[in-house]
């Protein structure tokens, strides 16, 4: 490969993890890149997990051997049977070296390459591969896995030229998966409470139109549990912000755990006193019980005065639900009824036969002098 060609496949290989949503498909265009790059039958991305002692498999692509899958779930090695990420990466780079790829070959050690461990060499052989081209990731200053790039049996053997280049093709894939972490931290902070940890009311509308396209497609449950911690303006007032925080971050645990028995369920605060979980699948009934338990051990707090929990379900005689906003509406005005009420156990919309007081009040138009019901705020606003 000339050198034009070779400026061309660098720039492809950036761009395509530039244009990458998400780390999955970060490490695919990472791996596919090179592959094409240095003209591989086959490539591999791998990091090295240290507190696990082993390299594991992020991606596998092109010509796939028997057992290989491209994001296999628990494709890994320990460490000291390919033990060059540690042995020459760090003992070569650490006395002034650079963490330089190298060449093997299925007939063994390849002239002027690496080459010491014969467990590569015998998953060559045993997979049809006549030559791979090793390159040690670096991030963040640290040794963080390998890019790996094969060649079938038969093909021309890579040459010292080619593992320069895979060096230079490591330290591209190593920018890009730095950009990658940047993205996805960006994405992380736009959608948690900076307070609790949890999801944001952000997450939640979007999880909440998703799961409501969802149950109108394929008629998945989709329940929506609304808490209002009670009693926060007092803490404040008289035991100081500091301690309301601890109250908010106390409870956020607990609505956290709660939710652990809803597989797939999205724990969130809303803002100020008021918090959600979002379950999508789980029977109304399993919801119910964990907005129960919410109740219960808001009360074990020790400080506040527990909490108004409201719930809303398709699963449940609500009528209808075609959009986010009237599961919404229907899971506030649940809870409403609960802290008007000073309920301890959860308020659950659709359960009190025709005419039920919160689905009529969740649908009746709201008035701005209407002293029974709140105002729905954020964008479920009427």
């Amino acid at each position: 490969m000339g050198e034009e060609s070779r400026l061309a496949a660098v720039v492809a290989l950036a761009q395509g993890m530039a244009a990458a949503h998400g780390s999955r498909d970060a490490w695919r265009a990472a791996a596919r890149g090179a592959c094409r790059a240095l003209g591989g039958s086959f490539a591999a991305l791998s990091v090295w997990e240290r507190e696990l002692g082993r390299l594991r498999v992020l991606v596998n692509v092109g010509e796939l051997a028997e057992g290989e899958e491209e994001f296999p779930e628990d494709e890994s090695y320990p460490v000291h049977q390919f033990a060059e990420i540690t042995e020459f990466l760090h003992e070569r780079w650490a006395g002034g070296g650079e963490p330089d790829a190298w060449v093997e070959t299925a007939e063994g050690p390849s002239a002027g390459g690496a080459g010491y461990r014969h467990q590569r060499v015998a998953a060559l052989r045993r997979r049809g591969r006549g030559c791979c081209v090793v390159a040690p990731i670096v991030l963040h200053g640290r040794a963080w896995g390998e890019l790996y790039v094969a060649r079938p049996a038969g093909a021309p053997v890579f040459g010292r030229d080619d593992a320069d280049f895979a060096t230079v093709l490591a330290a591209v894939v190593a920018a890009g998966l730095a950009q990658t972490e940047r993205l996805e931290e960006v994405r992380r902070l736009a959608y948690t409470d900076s307070l609790t940890g949890l999801a944001n009311r952000r997450a939640v509308d979007a999880r909440l139109d998703e799961a409501v396209e969802r149950h109108r497609r394929d008629g998945a449950v989709v329940s929506l549990v609304v808490c209002d911690l009670n009693g926060l303006k007092r803490v404040n007032d008289t035991l100081g912000h500091a301690v309301g925080d601890r109250l908010l971050e106390r409870f956020g645990t607990v609505l956290s755990l709660c939710g652990a028995m809803l597989p797939g369920a999205l724990a969130a605060r809303l803002g100020g006193d008021e918090f959600c979980l979002l379950a999508v699948g789980p029977p109304a009934d399993e919801v119910v019980k964990a907005a129960d338990e919410v109740c219960r051990r808001a009360v074990e707090l020790g400080i506040g005065d527990g909490v108004a929990c409201g719930v809303a379900s398709t699963g449940d005689p609500v009528g209808p639900v075609h959009s986010a906003r009237r599961l919404f509406r229907l899971a506030d005005a649940a809870q409403y009824r609960a802290k008007a009420e000073h309920a301890a156990h959860p308020v659950v919309a659709g359960r009190e036969g025709p005419g039920d007081p919160v689905v009529r009040l969740a649908d009746e138009p709201s008035r701005a002098a209407d002293g029974e019901r709140r105002r729905f705020r954020g964008r479920h606003s009427p």
